[in-house]
């Protein structure tokens, strides 16, 4: 493989979840009643990401800490309301048996798969895609990941919020359009309107379209903070208020919106297989959970590719 062959870079814990609340449990079980909604619709949609993207490399990114430490003492209401009674994340029950199956069919088929103690998914995505040698198409549904992109390095974001079959292929000049702020900003933007998914407050009676004038006028939080200062620097008073307000939470909300870009990552075999690495144990898993529609279509897909150079 060359390196402008094109990488793609799974956000597979966004994957996963939209396909395991995607297809109802009822449509997709093995023999012995086990739910692999997840699993069923995982594949699928890495099928039609490979048959209509058509991508020579790839790499599956994993939350091995789906909220880290060094995330929740700058902001402890980072992702709180997702913690279990007992602790780690609220998943559902049916889903957590089915992510171990994802990975021994990924690993059967010759898929990378890496994740990295003390950071989510999102900051591996960020750290291969400013590593790996373009041009990088991130797959995701999380808005955060808009900040990836770089139109000068080649870095989209194929953004699956409303599913693979409605894809959106986002350049920068995408989410100026969208939100009103370059893509480099978004995490700023994104620090001051908020997020209640996440945890992120944002500032009380900031939206989205303050947030983007602020963004523009201020190119980033640390300007906007330096500006609260200046009598001469022209804010609503209302609007000073709620800003001076939430001076506390805007000290620290860049750093815990702002994927990481330095995770400590193994080398990588990211070169996409046009056939299973292990064609028996990918039988064996497809006919042991019912998953020879899924993987046949997988399996096609990688052998039919073409790839651009």
């Amino acid at each position: 493989m060359t390196a402008q062959t094109p990488i793609m870079l799974i956000d597979a814990p966004s994957l996963y979840f939209r396909a395991y609340f995607g297809i109802p449990e009822s449509a997709a079980r093995t023999a012995d009643g086990q739910p692999v909604n997840a699993v069923r619709g995982f594949l699928d949609m890495l099928a039609q990401l490979v048959r209509t993207r058509r991508p020579g490399r790839m790499v599956c990114a994993m939350d091995h800490d789906w909220r880290p430490e060094w995330r929740v003492a700058l902001l402890p209401s980072y992702k709180a309301h997702r913690v279990a009674p007992e602790g780690g994340e609220v998943v559902p029950d049916t889903l957590s048996p089915q992510v171990p199956m994802i990975l021994e069919v990924l690993d059967a088929l010759g898929v990378t798969v890496v994740g990295a103690t003390g950071y989510e998914a999102d900051d591996v995505l960020g750290t291969l895609s400013v590593t790996q040698p373009g041009p990088v198409e991130v797959v995701s549904g999380d808005r955060d990941l808009f900040q990836l992109i770089d139109d000068a390095r080649g870095v989209r974001l194929l953004y699956v919020g409303r599913g693979v079959a409605k894809l959106e292929d986002c350049d920068d000049a995408a989410v100026r359009a969208r939100y009103g702020v370059p893509a480099d900003r978004y995490a700023e933007f994104a620090a001051l309107r908020g997020d209640p998914s996440d945890g992120l407050p944002g500032v009380a009676g900031v939206g989205e379209k303050t947030a983007a004038r602020l963004v523009d006028r201020y190119g980033d939080i640390a300007g906007i903070l330096a500006a609260l200062d200046d009598p001469a620097a022209g804010f609503a008073p209302g609007l000073r208020t709620k800003l001076d307000a939430a001076r506390d939470y805007l000290a620290v909300a860049p750093k815990v919106v702002k994927v990481a870009l330095d995770v400590p990552l193994p080398p990588l075999a990211t070169e996409l297989p046009v056939s299973p690495a292990d064609p028996e144990r990918l039988l064996d898993l497809a006919e042991r959970w019912n998953l020879a529609g899924s993987t046949r279509r997988l399996v096609d897909a990688l052998a039919t590719r073409t790839t651009t150079s």
